[in-house]
């Protein structure tokens, strides 16, 4: 069980050279809290009665050293012509050189990075082939000083975050550097909601055990003033990794933990605090610089943050949030009436956050009028910094074999993570691909999480491979987590239920929409409400009605057997079997059915109809 970790090692000093550089760049867009005008800031408490403080802001970067391909890596903002338009962005090089620009353009400020999860986990082979120990170490060259937890910190369970934390070299695979073993974080981690389980199966009520990691860390700034971040991840993280890697843990409702520590800050005199929370929401518009409030009071934040937000302790003044992967700067009212930051980076290292606001000297509280936030796109003709390229560089020379593998061919780009649709076309070709490699067990059908596609499959080569290869790392950056494969059996009865819970129970408010393999098919009307949205009449396999009685072999990963994102009902499949995994099952098939001659095209993505 993971215990409180021994203080982070010191971290070179990577910024030095570079604090006074201009902001430049990168697209930037900027948003202050409500009442205050940009063009005339706030009037502080006195002459030289605040210290002015800065916070870049980042989260879930997934492990993405390099820019992420295709629709997945683009950014929408608004073009010279006010319409939107897509840019590629991210790459942590060319974030690494922003991050440095913006502490120069903050030249007099304490400038500190944060983050708010989900920083490793679901990574690409470049980090994930060393179990996220490069991620670890280009954290430490970006400056980052403090991450909460999310629930992608928890995919190998909580033995394996803590030797993320304190360091060792990984008990199966051993030291990812050869005689040099892995040294640990050097920046905190925070998990203030997250609970051993007891035997009883809850934290213990009489004496309340600590979190498995510090739940707060108080930073000293060189002027004497205090700021305290509470970290936290989202009380559904059960349901959002495998259930096995979560099994000892309790994940605590998110206002009442942070109320408990909001109030022991202020116990201990801390009167500037941010929550650093993986959870998330949806923003009114599209683009990265998305704020609300500008079209009325229903023009606001969709997703359990803004509840969040609306009622933890008024002693929090800011939150640096993910989860979600959508950009955004908002403004919440607390209990209270008063107006707090409510802020979110896009994902992959899209983009980054920059947060100005004063501390007064007096009172030592943040003055909530001063805030402000600026959201910048890493874009892909910034320069890399040098540092992190020579990280970056010398992890991808130790998998560039592996990772230039080729296992197959494409005629076109397949969108997976980065299509507008919710049936994708590279969820249908892994759902085929699973059918296809678990035909012996009997597999008929196959559902797929969407989560579980966590890119587009690009026709344009990403290194030297020649356009329209497939390489093994373009393969794992798909599927990354190797989940085992689960072939069930499921009665008709029940795999009608299963897709009824893509629009009810844990899901009635976001829909999780499956990928389906060929021979299922089905209709949904979105204009009903929870699990009447499936149409049930209308479900097909091979062409023929449901039938509630009759027995069907259905393969899933190991995440959804397990009931993962609310589909409970996969829990009761019987007559399990596994003979593969997804990430074989889907190179597998590639090798099998393309060829440099015959590529694979996109499938069409028509077997769900939405009425």
């Amino acid at each position: 069980m993971l215990g409180v970790p021994p203080r982070p090692r010191a971290r070179p000093d990577v910024r030095g050279a570079r604090r006074r550089l201009a902001l430049a760049g990168a697209s930037a867009a900027l948003l202050l809290v409500p009442g205050l005008s940009a063009a005339a800031p706030a009037p502080a408490s006195g002459p030289g009665r605040t210290t002015p403080v800065q916070l870049l802001a980042l989260n879930d970067l997934h492990g993405n050293l390099d820019a992420v391909p295709g629709p997945a890596g683009a950014v929408q903002r608004r073009g010279p012509d006010g319409e939107p338009e897509r840019v590629q962005a991210g790459g942590v090089p060319r974030l690494a050189t922003l991050l440095d620009r913006a502490r120069a353009d903050a030249e007099g400020a304490d400038s500190l990075t944060v983050a708010a999860g989900d920083m490793i986990g679901g990574s690409p082979l470049l980090s994930a082939a060393f179990h996220d120990e490069p991620t670890v170490e280009a954290l430490e060259t970006l400056g980052l000083d403090v991450s909460s937890v999310g629930n992608h910190e928890f995919d190998e369970g909580p033995e394996e975050l803590q030797r993320m934390v304190e360091g060792g070299c990984h008990p199966k695979d051993g030291c990812a550097e050869p005689g040099r073993p892995y040294d640990g974080a050097g920046f905190r981690y925070l998990a203030a909601n997250v609970l051993p389980r007891t035997a009883s199966g809850n934290a213990r009520p009489t004496a309340r055990p600590r979190p498995v990691l510090p739940p707060y860390w108080i930073k000293r700034l060189p002027s004497g003033e205090r700021i305290g971040f509470i970290g936290l991840t989202s009380k559904d993280t059960p349901s959002a990794v495998s259930a096995s890697m979560t099994e000892d843990l309790v994940f605590e409702d998110e206002v009442a933990t942070i109320d408990r520590y909001a109030d022991e800050l202020d116990r201990k005199g801390v009167r500037a605090v941010v929550a650093l929370v993986h959870e998330g929401a949806r923003p009114p518009g599209g683009t990265y610089d998305a704020t609300c409030g500008e079209n009325g009071a229903d023009d606001r934040l969709d997703g359990r943050i803004q509840g969040i937000a609306e009622q933890a302790s008024p002693k929090v003044d800011l939150f640096v949030t993910g989860h979600s992967h959508e950009p955004y700067m908002c403004s919440v009212e607390d209990p209270a009436g008063k107006p707090r930051l409510v802020t979110q980076s896009a994902s992959f290292g899209r983009t980054f956050t920059d947060l100005r606001f004063d501390i007064d000297r007096g009172t030592g509280d943040m003055v909530r009028s001063s805030a402000r936030a600026t959201s910048h796109i890493v874009t892909t003709d910034t320069s890399g910094q040098p540092a992190m390229e020579r990280v970056v560089e010398k992890w991808r020379s130790r998998s560039a074999e592996l990772a230039n593998e080729p296992v197959g061919y494409v005629s076109d780009d397949i969108p997976g993570r980065g299509s507008p649709d919710p049936e994708t076309p590279l969820g249908d070709l892994l759902t085929d691909a699973q059918v296809a490699a678990t035909r012996e067990a009997g597999a008929e059908l196959a559902l797929l999480n969407w989560g579980g596609v966590r890119s587009d499959l690009v026709h344009r080569a990403s290194g030297q491979e020649g356009d329209g290869v497939v390489t093994f790392g373009e393969a794992f950056q798909v599927q990354p987590f190797d989940n085992p494969l689960v072939t069930m059996t499921l009665s008709g009865r029940q795999l009608l239920d299963v897709l009824r819970q893509q629009f009810s129970g844990a899901n009635a408010g976001y829909p999780q929409v499956l990928q389906i393999s060929d021979a299922l098919r089905f209709d949904v009307d979105m204009s009903r409400e929870g699990a009447d949205r499936l149409l049930a009449e209308s479900v097909r396999v091979n062409g023929e009605p449901v039938d509630e009685e009759r027995a069907y072999r259905v393969s899933v990963n190991d995440f959804l057997s397990q009931g993962g994102n609310g589909f409970s009902v996969l829990k009761d499949g019987t007559e399990r079997t596994s003979v593969t995994r997804d990430l074989a099952a889907f190179t597998d098939y590639l090798k099998n059915h393309s060829t440099p001659e015959e590529p694979l095209g996109p499938p069409k993505a028509d077997r769900i109809t939405w009425r």
